[in-house]
């Protein structure tokens, strides 16, 4: 019964999202092109809120658990579980004070209204994961681009994400390249959980009912930080609180 009614909730949601990209993208192009960079901002904000009620319209809630003072006046790096791309209009949102800006994969770059946009024209850097010459010296300059502006840097080290809850091993070579471009960074570790039922039927229809929760754990400021093993404390702050119910 849960999935016969997803089946129209799904159609509906298309409908709504759809429309959301269409709608901010001629808006971010302006806010862009002549009002600048914080107004550009704004707008990708916003586009993240009309997105987070477009889910809503699937019955899925949210909730974003953040107990600590987190300064504004430094860059950050903020390294998260990574389940669906569900992920990313919630830290966009309630993390928007910080600049969230992300690494993200190029073909994600073209083809999709706003979220293409965004990615190309709003601080975020675009990689082939199969290019290391390309890859590597991209997030190379982003972490510079971080450092200097105080933006956030947005890092799933999963490299793809779970398909059913279930961490995948935490790989460390952007992070360990984004700690010695960003030596002054904030580290800001982040459990994701029910993203991934989003998709537990597929694409097609969607999940509905799902109440996806953000955590955000004890953030490490990494000059503080003397132990050899950052990357492994980084993952077990985040994997201790994933709940695969």
């Amino acid at each position: 019964m849960r999935k016969l009614l997803a089946y129209p909730l799904t159609v509906l949601y298309a409908i709504v999202f759809l429309l959301t990209l269409l709608i901010f993208h001629p808006i971010q192009w302006f806010c862009f092109n002549v009002l600048g960079y914080q107004a550009h901002k704004i707008s990708v904000d916003w586009l993240q809120f009309f997105i987070l009620r477009c889910l809503n319209v699937l019955g899925t809630r949210f909730t974003f658990q953040n107990d600590f003072n987190i300064p504004t006046n430094k860059p950050l790096i903020i390294v998260a579980n990574h389940q669906s791309m569900y992920d990313i209009p919630p830290i966009i949102w309630y993390m928007r004070q910080h600049h969230p800006k992300f690494i993200s994969k190029k073909e994600l770059g073209k083809g999709i209204p706003s979220v293409s946009y965004n990615l190309r024209h709003g601080g975020s850097v675009l990689i082939d994961r199969k290019n290391p010459k390309q890859s590597l010296p991209a997030i190379m300059k982003f972490g510079e681009y971080i450092e200097k502006n105080k933006r956030a840097a947005v890092i799933f080290p999963e490299g793809t994400r779970s398909k059913n809850g279930n961490p995948k091993p935490f790989q460390t070579k952007g992070l360990d390249m984004l700690f010695k471009k960003i030596p002054s960074a904030v580290i800001v570790p982040i459990t994701i959980n029910n993203s991934w039922k989003m998709l537990r039927y597929g694409k097609f229809p969607m999940g509905i009912g799902n109440h996806i929760k953000f955590k955000v754990q004890q953030p490490i400021v990494l000059n503080d930080y003397s132990g050899n093993d950052l990357v492994k404390h980084i993952e077990n702050q985040i994997v201790k609180d994933i709940i695969n119910e």
